[in-house]
């Protein structure tokens, strides 16, 4: 198969957004349009052999559905080889450092390393140690580089159909994020590679789940939904992430529903055609009406078909682009 201009790929690891250049996003998204026609060849042979030989690990720490499944697909469909090792079946569970269960899967000649972790940070640091290709699947509540890459190339392929423009990208779209900014890898992720793409961002939520200083990342920040809605042309959920918060930071979820969830009502005052994402899972009725998100404005499931073919993407540039051994 044809394959985009891959030699301007330098990296061997993908660990943040934040190191990115918008060159490189844009490489990444370029590239991804050629794996999803391979998901939607008519012959059935989703495959292609770029992979073919090479060890891809799934090392998941924390639980996951959608993110680990797509990685094991995306390997698959690259014909990889490739094993999937979760906290309940790890060393880690007996005592195990992070650094020795690397160091034993490297032993069977691993070429990628995808990883989950709760501790921010984790993915970085082994690239300092370990000789495998490493993917940040999110670590704790730092970063989720994937997740927002997918988001990128979803709004995108939007933008460019409404536009009947194939060269459109994102400078000067105005997108909401909602909800639990604080404790969110995916909003960290998205404010990086969306600014970078030229998006303005404007995040909203109750104050106590608002990051000290969060303006740094040059978004805009407010506590009124509404405000942050008007004249969005993306309007993305997030998910409450009670697991990750030590005490309750707002006084109910009936007050969070009336006051933050993205429903038919409220989205009154966003343009008709905003589009409406998550990155899952739902807690529905909660962040998210059920009646949006399923509704017409919703491109959450293709946000999940266009996650398989961007890390498809992301796993050719760093196994067959990147620097030698």
């Amino acid at each position: 198969m044809a394959v985009a201009n891959t030699v301007a790929w330098r990296r061997r690891h993908l660990v943040t957004m934040e190191d990115l250049f918008r060159e490189e996003i844009e490489l990444i998204l370029d590239t991804a349009p050629q794996f999803l026609a391979v998901q939607k060849r008519e012959s059935g042979i989703k495959k292609v052999p770029l992979l073919q030989g090479r060890l891809v690990v799934n090392l998941f720490l924390e639980p996951s559905t959608r993110t680990r499944i797509s990685f094991e697909l995306a390997a698959k469909r690259l014909s990889a080889d490739t094993l999937t090792i979760t906290t309940s079946g790890s060393s880690a569970v007996k005592g195990e450092s992070l650094h020795d269960t690397l160091a034993n899967i490297e032993a069977m000649h691993s070429d990628i390393v995808v990883i989950r972790s709760r501790f921010a940070g984790a993915p970085a640091i082994l690239t300092h140690r370990h000789t495998s290709r490493i993917i940040n699947a999110g670590d704790g509540s730092h970063e989720h580089p994937t997740q927002a890459l997918l988001d990128a190339f979803t709004i995108r392929q939007h933008v460019r159909a409404q536009r009947d423009d194939p060269g459109a990208g994102l400078d000067g779209l105005r997108v909401a994020i909602i909800g639990d900014i604080a404790h969110s890898r995916v909003a960290r992720s998205n404010i990086w590679c969306l600014t970078k793409l030229g998006a303005s961002v404007v995040v909203c939520g109750p104050r106590t789940l608002l990051p000290p200083k969060i303006e740094r990342m040059g978004v805009d920040v407010t506590s009124d939904l509404r405000e942050a809605m008007k004249g969005a042309d993306v309007v993305y959920a997030l998910r409450i992430q009670l697991e990750r918060q030590a005490q309750s930071l707002f006084p109910s979820l009936r007050e969070y529903i009336r006051l933050f969830r993205v429903d038919s009502e409220s989205l009154k005052v966003a343009p008709e055609n905003a589009l409406v994402m998550h990155p899952g899972p739902i807690n529905r009725d909660i962040e998210l009406a059920a009646d949006v998100a399923d509704g017409p404005r919703s491109v959450i499931l293709e946000q999940v078909s266009n996650g398989v073919a961007i890390r498809m993407a992301i796993m050719h540039l760093l196994a067959n682009s990147g620097p030698e051994e």
